[in-house]
């Protein structure tokens, strides 16, 4: 399976290629999302590609260590494209299992070259690595803080730092400090998957033209996520609406944000690509490919 990518004009993500429908915003608990969605793109079909966490469900792509279990292989693992078409491999994918649990952190297209290519990656188990290898397991998105964390500061101590927080702030204990405690929390993932079922049940199986979101959740809006194609965007959906998810169990509220204070947000992302580039570099992400941008993601400032 391989996506089209539709060409506008721009080459950009902003109010002249997508509109915000506030009047279809859905609300469960501590989550508000309100849809994203294209306006007509005309142009040529763009680069062909599909998410990472598709190629490896479908096995279009393999995953393991770069090689040894010296510490010069920490950062990295190995992906093996066998398709014929471009992986996506964005920052903020976690992956348990290997010699340790660990992070990607920097977005990548993986073209179909035939041999093995590497992608960068950090640590989220602090206190674990391995001379026997565990298989490695892709497990969705990081939640927006440590997401945020490693974006703005691509630091191992600092990532370390906000899982140590986020881990006294939950009770919970781990003997390898895992990122992925959080996530196994039987209570956590009780409230996941109330959470993830009502949204699937209201997006997913029912609504086919979003191309991304923005989430509030208590006074804030939390993230926005925006893709140039609908089936990227629906491939990452949950991936992405788990750290969203996760982001609202532990830290969330009722959502209080009224249109006017959420668009004030929007604005500083969709007005226009120079004040959507100078806000991401400093909350957020903006990934481009020849030029076009593939996916924006821009989060509060002061998310805490």
């Amino acid at each position: 399976m391989f996506l089209f990518f539709s060409q506008n004009s721009f080459g950009q993500l902003i109010y002249e290629t997508v509109w915000v429908d506030y009047d279809s915003a859905i609300e469960y608990k501590s989550l508000q999302m309100v849809p994203i969605r294209p306006k007509e793109m005309a142009g040529k079909p763009g680069p062909r590609m599909m998410s990472l966490g598709k190629a490896i469900q479908n096995g279009s792509a393999t995953l393991s260590e770069r090689g040894s279990a010296s510490t010069e292989n920490v950062h990295w693992l190995r992906i093996n494209n066998k398709s014929e078409n471009s992986i996506f491999v964005s920052s903020g994918q976690t992956f348990t299992g290997g010699r340790q649990d660990r992070m990607v952190t920097r977005d990548t297209l993986l073209h179909p070259t035939g041999s093995d290519q590497y992608i960068p990656v950090m640590c989220i188990e602090e206190g674990r690595w391995s001379e026997k290898e565990k298989k490695i397991q892709y497990n969705n998105y990081a939640n927006v803080n440590l997401r945020k964390v490693l974006d703005k500061s691509k630091n191992q101590v600092q990532i370390w730092k906000e899982i140590f927080t986020q881990l006294g702030n939950s009770n919970l204990k781990s003997p390898t400090f895992a990122y992925a405690a959080i996530s196994q929390n039987k209570d956590i993932q009780v409230s996941e998957n109330e959470y993830l079922k009502f949204f699937r049940e209201k997006i997913k199986n029912s609504d086919s033209s979003m191309t991304g979101f923005v989430c509030i959740s208590g006074g804030k809006v939390i993230g926005c996520e925006i893709f140039a194609d609908r089936q990227l965007f629906f491939d990452e959906f949950e991936p992405l609406l788990f750290g969203y998810i996760n982001e609202a169990v532990m830290r969330g509220s009722e959502p209080l944000l009224v249109k006017e204070e959420i668009k004030e947000f929007v604005d500083k992302i969709l007005t226009k690509e120079t004040l959507q580039d100078e806000y991401c570099k400093k909350n957020g992400k903006v990934f481009r490919v020849n030029n076009r941008v593939i996916q924006v993601t821009a989060y509060e400032e002061g998310i805490r």
